[in-house]
C-alpha cells in the first residue's frame, strides 16, 4: 500500500539551542535517578559487554598460542601465524549489518534486536573453546565473523534508544557513561584476561566468562528495557515530559521516511563520517593490536601484558568524563553553539595523539616502560572524541540517529577491517619495532585528515532533512515503536 507523505510545517524545525532553552524551562526533570538513567546504565553495561566481545581475542589469541602462559600444562596451545588476520575476522563480520540493523532499529523498535543479538553472541563464545580445538584458526575466523554480525547491530539500535531517552543538555554526560561503558569493557577484559589465561582453567575462561555476563545482560533487559518513554509503564509523566519536550515534536509523534539521498550527499553528515572512520581506524588498531606489540617488542610476560594493555584504557576512560562535563558546560553557559564544541573535542581527540604516536613509532625495546606511558597519553586524548564526533548523529538528525550511527559506524568497521589486515602485510615480523613504527605514522596521518575535515565541514546544526517528509497515515505497521 503507498503511503503519503506531506511537508512538515516549519514551525517545528527546531535547532538544537531553541531545544536547549525547552529543556531549561522543564518544571521538573522526575526522580534524580529516572528511568532514563536507568536505560541508560543498561546500556553502558550491554556497550561493557560489547566491548569485552570484541578485546577479548587480543589477549587471548596471544595465550592461546604461548605454551607457558597457563600454569596448567593441559591447556592446549596452538602455533597460529595468521593472528592479525584471526583478530580482523570480527570487523569484517561488524560490518555486514550496520546499515540494515540502523533502518531496522528505526522501524521496529531496538529492544528485540538488542537482545536477540547479545544472546547469539553469548552463545557463540561459549562454543569458541570447542571450535578452536576442532577447526583451528579457520573455525575461529567464522566465530568471529559469526560474532561481529551480532554486535554490528548494537552500536545503531543503542542511537535509536538515545535519541528517545536522552535529553538535549544531558547528552554529554548520560552519553559517556553509554559510550564510556566500551572503553571500560576494554579495560576490564583486557586487565582480567591475562590474569585468567594464566591460571589453571587457561584462556577458555575467558570466552566462558562473556558467555555468562551475555545471557544476563539479554534476561535483565528483556524485563525492564523499552524503547521509548512513551512506551514505559513506570515512568513518572514528569520525567516523561521532562525528556520528550527537549526533543524536536517529530521525534516523538511522527513516523518518518528516511531521505537517503539527502543523507548521503549531505556535507556536514559526510565529514562526520570521514571522521568516524579515521577514528575506527586509529582506535581499533592501537586497541586490538597493543597487547601483540607489548608482547613481542616489549617483551613483557603474559600476566604484564594484560595490566599494562589496560592502562591506556583506563586513563581514555576516565578522561572521557572530563571532556564531557567540560562539553556540556561550555553548551550549558553558552560559551561556544554544539558544532564548535564538537570540533574542539575532536580535535584534541585526533591532533594530540599524533604527536605522541610519532614518538612512540622511533621507541624500541629499551623504551618499554615509555612506550606505555606514550600510550595512556594517546587514550587520554582520544576519550575527548566521544563529546566530539560520536553523538553528532544526533545533533544532525535527532529523527536518524540509528540510521546515522549505521551508515558511519559501517565505513568505520570497514576501515577497522582494512587496517588490521594491513597490520598482517607491514608487520610481517612482530618483534620488529621499525615495522610497528609505520603503523603509527599511518595511524597519526589519518588522524589529522580526519581532524582537518570535520573541522571544515562538519556541523552541529539539526539538518532541513530531518523531518523533511512524515507519514500520516497507516500508523498500524510494527514501525510504530514510540
Amino acid at each position: 500500500m503507498a503511503c503519503r507523505y506531506e511537508s512538515v510545517p516549519k514551525e517545528i524545525n527546531y535547532t538544537n539551542e531553541e531545544n536547549s532553552r525547552k529543556s531549561d524551562n522543564a518544571q521538573n526533570s522526575g526522580p534524580r535517578f529516572g528511568k532514563r538513567h536507568q536505560q541508560i546504565l543498561m546500556c553502558g553495561f550491554l556497550s561493557f559487554l560489547s566491548s569485552c566481545v570484541r578485546s577479548s581475542m587480543s589477549i587471548g589469541i596471544v595465550a592461546m598460542n604461548d605454551p607457558s602462559a597457563s600454569i596448567n600444562p593441559d591447556v592446549q596451545t596452538f602455533n597460529w601465524t595468521d593472528k592479525s588476520a584471526v583478530l580482523s575476522c570480527f570487523f569484517w563480520g561488524y560490518m555486514l549489518p550496520q546499515l540494515g540493523s540502523g533502518w531496522m532499529a528505526g522501524r521496529y523498535g531496538p529492544k528485540w534486536i538488542l537482545v536477540g543479538s547479545t544472546l547469539i553472541c553469548a552463545i557463540s563464545n561459549f562454543l569458541l573453546p570447542t571450535v578452536a580445538y576442532s577447526f583451528g584458526s579457520r573455525g575461529i575466523m567464522v566465530i568471529r565473523v559469526l560474532q561481529g554480525c551480532t554486535q554490528g547491530f548494537v552500536q545503531p539500535s543503542l542511537h535509536g534508544l538515545y535519541g528517545k531517552w536522552l535529553p538535549l543538555h544531558e547528552r554529554g554526560r548520560l552519553g559517556t557513561i553509554a559510550v564510556g561503558g566500551s572503553t571500560a569493557g576494554s579495560v576490564v577484559i583486557t586487565f582480567t584476561s591475562g590474569y585468567l589465561a594464566a591460571s589453571w582453567y587457561g584462556w577458555p575462561m575467558i570466552f566462558y566468562l562473556n558467555s555468562v555476563l551475555g545471557v544476563l545482560w539479554s534476561l535483565m533487559f528483556s524485563y525492564i528495557g523499552t524503547n521509548s518513554p512513551a512506551t514505559h509503564s513506570s515512568i513518572t509523566q514528569e520525567e516523561k515530559n521532562y525528556i520528550e519536550n527537549s526533543l524536536p515534536p517529530a521525534n516523538r509523534t511522527q513516523l518518518l521516511s528516511t531521505p537517503w539521498k539527502k543523507i548521503l550527499t549531505s556535507g556536514s553528515f559526510l565529514a562526520l563520517l570521514l571522521a568516524h572512520c579515521g577514528f575506527d581506524w586509529g582506535s581499533h588498531i592501537l586497541t586490538t593490536d597493543i597487547p601483540i606489540y607489548f608482547k613481542n617488542v616489549m617483551k613483557f610476560d603474559i600476566k604484564s601484558n594484560g595490566a599494562l594493555s589496560t592502562l591506556p584504557l583506563l586513563v581514555k576512560w576516565s578522561m572521557s568524563f572530563v571532556f564531557s562535563f567540560i562539553s556540556d558546560m561550555l553548551i550549558m553557559k553558552g560559551l561556544c553553539k554544539i558544532g564548535t564544541c564538537r570540533k574542539i573535542m575532536h580535535s584534541i581527540g585526533s591532533l594530540a595523539p599524533c604527536i605522541v604516536l610519532i614518538v612512540l613509532g622511533n621507541s624500541g625495546p629499551e623504551d618499554a616502560y615509555k612506550a606505555v606511558v606514550l600510550l595512556m597519553v594517546t587514550f587520554g586524548f582520544l576519550g575527548a572524541n566521544i563529546s566530539g564526533f560520536l553523538f553528532n548523529h544526533l545533533d544532525l538528525a535527532p529523527n536518524h540517529g540509528a540510521v546515522l550511527m549505521g551508515i558511519t559506524s559501517q565505513f568505520g568497521t570497514f576501515c577497522t577491517a582494512i587496517g588490521l589486515t594491513t597490520v598482517q602485510y607491514i608487520v610481517i615480523n612482530e618483534g620488529d619495532p621499525n615495522q610497528w613504527g609505520i603503523i603509527f605514522y599511518v595511524t597519526a596521518g589519518i588522524f589529522i585528515a580526519s581532524a582537518v575535515i570535520f573541522n571544515t565541514f562538519g556541523s552541529g546544526e539539526v539538518q532541513p532533512w530531518n523531518n523533511e517528509r512524515m507519514r500520516t497515515k497507516n500508523r498500524r505497521k510494527k514501525d510504530n515503536y514510540i
